[in-house]
């Protein structure tokens, strides 16, 4: 089988995953539409141990309610349990998913919205078959017609996604510089040491902070940025700023979150100007 023949039974192969993922989720069967979504509340918080892993999350015990019995449960995050619970307070509202009538296979979702639909398979089925056609035009037409593909979903996704970031990454700073900074303190610095198949090892650390916000909300959150020389900083006490409307948006470097917004701005162009210039360049080679 040649390049068209493998080519063809790529795209063909991956539009009937597309078609048949998209039929799924307009008959509502898909696994996301048919699983129960409720809002839980963290009834406590504890400070993670310092030096444990940082995968396990900040210990919380959760209650929900089960809407098809009305029954009440009460539930912990160790172990397996979806999202890693990174910021937490007591009386903070979390989303909690799990199969129909299994409210005890339960994960914790940081957004109840997300994936409700089961999309994501078949749009990434989508993209695939996209790009075996580019290829195949490629293959027939020359290389230039490579550029034109990736070029082109590559500028429209930098142009609809850098105004929106920079507008974000303002009203983020604008919100954190608007309340006075309270203190804080690094109550652990939690260690995840990592090997690959090469034998290489690499080692990361992710200090804790607790604050109490202006409002008397005691928060326990990963910080993890923001704080030099991150590993030898527990016990080191630091300045909050935060967001009143969501404490889990803060920061320990006020400074740092003006350069990460210049740095992701620059970024963010250069990605553009990059799928710029493929067009331009498949456009006069073609």
């Amino acid at each position: 089988m040649g390049w068209h023949g493998c080519l063809a039974l790529w795209c063909a192969v991956f539009g009937a995953l597309a078609l048949l993922g998209y039929g799924r989720s307009l008959a509502g069967v898909t696994r996301a539409q048919r699983a129960v979504r409720v809002t839980g509340r963290i009834e406590r918080v504890r400070e993670p141990r310092h030096g444990s892993s940082g995968s396990d999350g900040i210990p919380v015990v959760v209650s929900f309610q089960d809407p098809s019995t009305g029954q009440e449960f009460t539930v912990t995050n160790d172990g397996e349990h979806g999202d890693r619970v990174s910021t937490a307070w007591t009386g903070r509202e979390i989303g909690i998913r799990y199969p129909p009538g299994r409210p005890h296979a339960f994960k914790f979702t940081g957004d109840l919205q997300a994936g409700r639909r089961g999309l994501g398979g078949p749009n990434c089925a989508v993209f695939l078959v996209y790009a075996g056609l580019v290829a195949l035009a490629a293959v027939d037409w020359g290389w230039p017609w490579a550029l034109l593909g990736f070029g082109g979903p590559w500028t429209l996704c930098g142009v609809c996604y850098l105004p929106q970031n920079a507008s974000e990454l303002s009203r983020r700073i604008d919100t954190l510089s608007s309340s006075g900074g309270v203190p804080g303190r690094v109550v652990a610095v939690l260690r995840d040491v990592r090997t690959d198949e090469d034998g290489h090892t690499t080692t990361s650390d992710t200090p804790v902070v607790a604050f109490t916000t202006h409002e008397g909300t005691a928060v326990t959150a990963y910080c993890s940025s923001g704080l030099p020389d991150p590993a030898g900083s527990y016990g080191r006490d630091v300045t909050i700023h935060y967001s009143p409307a969501d404490p889990a948006v803060f920061t320990a470097d006020l400074a740092a979150e003006h350069r990460s917004r210049t740095s992701d701005l620059a970024w963010g162009v250069v990605a553009l100007l990059i799928g710029v210039a493929a067009l331009v360049v498949g456009a006069v080679m073609v």
